[in-house]
């Protein structure tokens, strides 16, 4: 539906006017306060994926530390690393990365994202697979975790609903989609080709997700651990280990400036909007830089993007614990980015009869979405509670 609304007002016989960003869509066809609440939503959600990105990266580059540790001293050795020499690390590399113009220029980052994302999810399949056949695995059941046992029941409740909220969050596309759109060629059609694209993208993670999840339960069981590659529930061949950690680490580095791009593109634009004299910040400078060639400088652009990162990652260093934070920014930019807005547009778009059973199954369909939603966010609202009294308490 989303991809559908990309051009406006769009007919079988005249294209209509390209739409270049997720508010632009919703300004063409809802207007009003909706591109506000759409603004909100989708850049709180992609500051929040940002920031959680640079703690993420960290652990899988502390977790290849250890993997060494564990490896040289025994499994039982304390091994602790700081996250935050790997913090400024990402950072740095974030840095230099961020002066890439625009998303037409991401093509080389999306393809390593996605050779990445292969190598490090196959590993985890395989590592659980050989952990099955060995006969080492933990106790499963049909329901899960055993109340009163593993957990309790307020415990077993609360992370039911934060699991509905991590399904549902994991195809957070949605909030680039029009951006990523807006890269491909007009012929042919761009909507066509991105329905295609999500569909082979949809069917392809979903297959990896379910293998996964589901090898990794075999393998461990209720025990099971939060992440298979950084909470070591592996801890042999370390150097595979190792790799597949260094896999996530080059995935969410690509991924950073994805979900970045549009933050980065929605400031300069204003800018460039409400100063349009200043060569400050629509100047741009030929540069040669050794090992890479000439390079486009533009002094505004450095600036803002070096700080945006150097923001995102002290916020990272001060908050350790913001992927919990993450789970509930989502929660509450999944509604409206994933479901309310690509519904509301398509109803005004193909002009859907108000109490027809499609308008009636399409209203279902957001009313279900939002109480996954609200669900989700009381789960994570409870999981941060937990989180910033554990990270008190260490």
């Amino acid at each position: 539906m989303l991809a559908d609304c990309y051009r406006s007002p769009d007919s079988v016989d005249v294209p209509g006017t390209r739409n270049y960003t997720y508010m632009g869509v919703v300004r063409a066809y809802l207007g009003g306060r909706n591109v506000q609440l759409c603004g909100l939503a989708q850049y709180a959600s992609l500051v929040g994926v940002t920031i959680g990105y640079t703690i993420t990266a960290s652990i899988s580059l502390v977790a290849i530390g250890k993997a060494n540790c564990y490896h040289n001293k025994g499994h039982d050795a304390k091994c602790s690393l700081s996250n935050y020499p790997s913090m400024a690390a990402f950072g740095i590399v974030q840095i230099m990365l961020s002066q890439i113009p625009n998303f037409h220029e991401l093509s080389f980052l999306s393809i390593i994202a996605t050779i990445m994302s292969f190598c490090y999810a196959s590993i985890g399949i395989g590592l659980s697979i050989a952990h099955v056949t060995s006969g080492k695995v933990g106790k499963t059941a049909l329901t899960g975790t055993v109340v009163g046992v593993d957990v309790t029941a307020s415990d077993k409740l609360w992370r039911s609903f934060q699991a509905v909220g991590d399904i549902a969050f994991s195809y957070s596309y949605s909030v680039v989609l029009v951006e990523i759109q807006d890269t491909l060629k007009s012929s042919p059609p761009e909507n066509k080709v991105m329905k295609k694209a999500s569909l082979a993208g949809v069917s392809t993670t979903t297959a990896f997700y379910i293998l996964c999840g589901c090898m990794g339960y075999a393998a461990f069981g209720n025990k099971a651990p939060g992440d298979l590659l950084t909470e070591f529930g592996f801890y042999e061949p370390y150097w595979l280990v190792d790799f597949a950690n260094a896999c996530i680490v080059l995935h969410l580095v690509a991924a950073y400036q994805v979900f970045a791009q549009p933050i980065f593109q929605f400031v300069e634009k204003k800018c460039n909007k409400k100063w349009p004299e200043s060569k400050f910040i629509t100047s741009e400078h030929s540069m040669s830089i050794p090992l890479i060639g000439k390079c486009r400088i533009n002094l505004f652009r450095l600036l803002w993007r070096t700080t945006y990162v150097i923001l995102t990652t002290v916020v990272a260093m001060i908050f350790p614990f913001f992927n919990a934070i993450l789970g509930l920014i989502g929660s509450c930019a999944f509604w409206p980015l994933t479901v309310y807005f690509p519904v509301a547009m398509h109803i005004a778009q193909t002009k859907v009869k108000k109490y027809s059973p499609k308008w009636i199954g399409l209203e279902l369909l957001v009313l279900l979405c939002l109480i996954v939603s609200l669900l989700a966010a009381l789960g994570s609202i409870v999981g941060l509670i937990s989180s910033v009294k554990a990270y008190k308490a260490f």
